[in-house]
């Protein structure tokens, strides 16, 4: 067996054994062999909400564990077929082989990242925020440019946008904006956004062309159904009304309809101005108060969650996550996985996945070495 095989056949060992401890492979088969005991009840539909709940559960668990012995087994075939074509000299055969072998280091490496998302609330649906940094106009147009940005990422990953809240730049972009991510694990790919984001760039709003440094933070939070208890205290709310901003006919200029709500106790503000009913915009905030609430929970239960906030006390130096440079030179870095782009006009565009795949890896970056000695 050539090295280059052997190389990708230990790439794909790691990868299958990670997948399997992310999944703690003897319990899932229990727990997958208990829920299927469960489905077979002739009395599960009497509860359709609980029976709902047990059948996404079983789903999601036979096509991980599936996933992983279906690749398994294409490996082992795969391997076998090259053995042979090298005893052969079939050379075309081998060239086959090897590229179902790289095909399938793919797919392990996408499940990899996917085992990832297995949090609390990765599957839910999210509220993306994002707020302009001190500066001014050139911090607020940099606001509006990263609020393009996600909102072509979703579009692209069939994902549904809905805006929430916009409040508008003086000359030109956004002081903030709140849009609703919907999709499957919209979630658990753009938590790893939440940060403080800079822009270098020549100022297109500067008459002598000199280069500027901005900042805009994004804040990112589960969107959370009824099934999640929340205690909010109506004592606790500050609830101010306002007239909604930005496109909308004379409604909007008339109508106090747009809500703010603060939880006094935790500083927690929300507003919503995407209805022109008063009564359905407050029923929205409350919904984004709550998920707030839970977001902040799951970040004090979680290990990242000094980092998370580390990276959110100030939209400025020394906080940021990642840095677009546009001009001397052109480049995107994550400052956190040291991942870099050379196209900033495609990340700007969208093109957000190895930034996400490569946060979400670090978080369990530390294991890897253990799942190698347990591939060996």
């Amino acid at each position: 067996m050539s090295a280059e095989t052997e190389a990708l056949n230990e790439q794909i060992k790691q990868s299958i054994a990670l997948l399997r401890r992310h999944l703690d492979w003897d319990v899932a088969q229990g727990r997958l062999a208990e829920l299927n005991n469960r489905v077979e009840d002739p009395d599960l539909w009497n509860d359709t909400e609980g029976a709902q709940k047990i059948m996404r559960e079983r789903t999601l668990l036979a096509n991980q564990i599936e996933g992983v012995q279906n690749l398994e087994n294409e490996v082992e075939d795969t391997l076998e077929l090259i053995t042979m074509a090298e005893d052969e000299g079939d050379a075309d055969m081998v060239a086959d082989g090897m590229k179902t072998l790289n095909r399938l280091a793919e797919e392990a490496k996408r499940r990899e990242t996917e085992s990832l998302l297995s949090g609390e609330a990765d599957s839910n649906d999210c509220y993306l925020e994002v707020n302009a940094g001190a500066g001014g106009t050139e911090a607020q147009d940099w606001a509006e440019m990263l609020l393009r940005m996600y909102t072509r990422w979703a579009e692209a990953h069939g994902y549904k946008i809905t805006m929430i809240e916009s409040s508008e730049g003086e000359q030109a972009g956004i002081k903030s904006a709140t849009i609703q991510v919907s999709g499957p694990n919209a979630y658990g790919w753009l938590k790893t956004e939440a940060g403080v984001h800079r822009l270098v760039r020549i100022s297109p709003f500067d008459a002598a062309a000199r280069r500027q440094t901005s900042f805009a933070s994004v804040w990112v939070f589960p969107v959370v159904d009824d099934t999640i208890e929340i205690e909010i205290n109506e004592a606790d709310l500050k609830v101010d009304t306002f007239r909604a901003s930005g496109a909308g006919g004379q409604h909007v200029n008339k109508t106090e309809s747009a809500i703010r709500i603060t939880h006094v106790p935790t500083g927690i503000i929300v507003a919503c101005q995407t209805d022109r009913s008063q009564h359905r915009n407050r029923a929205t905030a409350m919904g984004m108060l709550r998920a707030r609430m839970y977001e902040a929970e799951l970040q004090r239960r979680e290990a990242a969650a000094a980092q998370t906030e580390a990276a959110k006390t100030d939209i400025g130096w020394g906080h940021q996550i990642r840095s677009y440079v546009l001009a001397p030179y052109q480049m995107v870095k994550d400052l956190r996985t040291n991942v870099e782009k050379g196209n900033p006009d495609a990340v700007l565009d969208g093109d957000l996945d190895d930034f996400m795949a490569a946060s979400l890896a670090a978080r369990v970056g530390a294991t890897r070495s253990e799942a190698s000695a347990v591939a060996q």
